[in-house]
């Protein structure tokens, strides 16, 4: 995912160091070229030669160093950098940086870069609510810095509050947003359903189906990643949503369809990956259900039927998808489903076929649309939604 990509990992002396050696390692895995920078004070928390072994690059610590191939090393990595990722930010680091001194190799490179620059802040609650730190990352802020958000829990010292860097997936997220992938869908807005609708019954039973709402958090994903603002609209999933959306959770199918609705006209591209409920059940007098001969008689009535509405209210220059999930004739079912609600695309999938289907992390996919059906080979989910992107993109 990383391939060609360079990232600078400047670490400070902070007790939270010990979790960029495994940040490296992710990003290795990625097949990114990683460059560790650090102060004086951060060997005194993880030795160099950890992050020599982890990245196949020298440690950069010393401006002066002499022990590499001749050139001026800080503005050489500078010209690689992708993205520069100060993590943990001590409160000393972010003055001198926030202040234009550069009097070592990390805060010197810092500055010659002209890529994005992510601050990861870690240190003592009280310190890190100090009026001057905040004032200095509100100055970084405005000097396009990004800024993580600390965590709240146990800090080093016992203490409890917000001065926690965020695990090491988190901050590798941040990164994967900047230069994972090109921005062929910033500007645009995108809105996703994901997950299961659950209609009650009673104060304990409910109507649902199998959706774990990983192939519409794996397209969130992707479209997060590609620059777009993304609304994530979401019943019961068994996965995180993933970062950097807009998260709105519903419960049942018309709670789905008022959030639906009510931004749907804003939208450029709309995909309808939820697996909506059918059917709920309607309002039975004195909210008793009967029974017939010992079995529960439950008077249902259809739900709204959200893909519809979506097409016969589609503003101009909307492209709208859906997902078709069948045990057979899956072509002309979906063929059908497409003209039927007014979509442009329709990604139809199979019960019956291994490695497809609610649960599965693969996926195996036949896109359908006016001008026909092309069928995907089984992947990832998360690659699948890259291509159902593409394509959408096309229309």
């Amino acid at each position: 995912m990383l391939s060609g990509k360079t990232v600078l990992l400047a670490v400070s002396g902070s007790i939270a160091a010990y979790k960029i050696p495994n940040l490296a390692r992710m990003l290795k895995k990625l097949n990114c070229n990683v460059h560790v920078l650090m102060t004086e004070n951060a060997t005194q928390f993880i030795n160099p030669i950890t992050f020599e072994s982890l990245t196949d690059n020298k440690c950069l610590i010393d401006t002066f160093d002499r022990n590499f191939q001749y050139s001026v090393e800080h503005v050489a990595l500078a010209k690689q950098a992708d993205v520069v990722m100060v993590a943990p930010a001590s409160a000393n680091v972010i003055g001198k940086i926030a202040g234009g001194i550069a009097d070592d190799m990390m805060t010197t490179t810092v500055m010659a870069c002209p890529c994005k620059k992510i601050i990861a802040p870690a240190m003592n609650h009280n310190m890190y609510h100090n009026p001057i730190v905040q004032d200095n990352l509100a100055k970084l802020k405005g000097f396009g810095y990004e800024i993580i958000a600390p965590d709240r829990g146990m800090l080093a010292n016992g203490d409890s509050g917000d001065g926690r860097m965020p695990e090491e997936a988190v901050l590798l997220q941040y990164i994967l947003k900047e230069i994972a992938f090109p921005k062929d869908l910033m500007g645009k807005k995108v809105l996703i359903t994901a997950g299961a609708t659950r209609e009650p019954l009673d104060p304990v039973r409910f109507i649902t189906n199998h959706s774990s709402g990983k192939m519409g958090c794996a397209l969130a994903e992707a479209a997060m990643l590609r620059g777009a603002d993304v609304t994530l609209v979401h019943g019961h999933m068994e996965v995180n949503p993933p970062l950097f959306v807009n998260c709105v959770a519903v419960t049942s199918a018309e709670d789905m369809f008022n959030a639906v609705t009510s931004v749907s006209d804003t939208q450029d591209i709309i995909i309808k990956a939820a697996a909506v409920s059918d059917y709920t059940p309607m309002t039975v007098a004195n909210n008793k259900i009967k029974k017939s001969d010992g079995d529960m008689s439950i008077p249902l009535k259809r739900t709204a039927d959200i893909l519809r509405y979506l097409g016969e209210h589609r503003v101009p220059g909307q492209v709208i998808c859906g997902f078709s999930m069948e045990t057979q004739n899956v072509i002309e079912n979906s063929q059908k489903k497409l003209f039927s609600k007014n979509c442009d695309m329709i990604c139809a999938n199979s019960l019956s076929q291994e490695g497809s289907g609610f649960k599965s992390d693969t996926n195996i996919i036949t896109l359908i649309t006016a001008n026909g059906a092309e069928s995907l080979e089984k992947m990832s989910k998360s690659q699948a939604a890259h291509i159902i992107l593409s394509r959408l993109m096309q229309l």
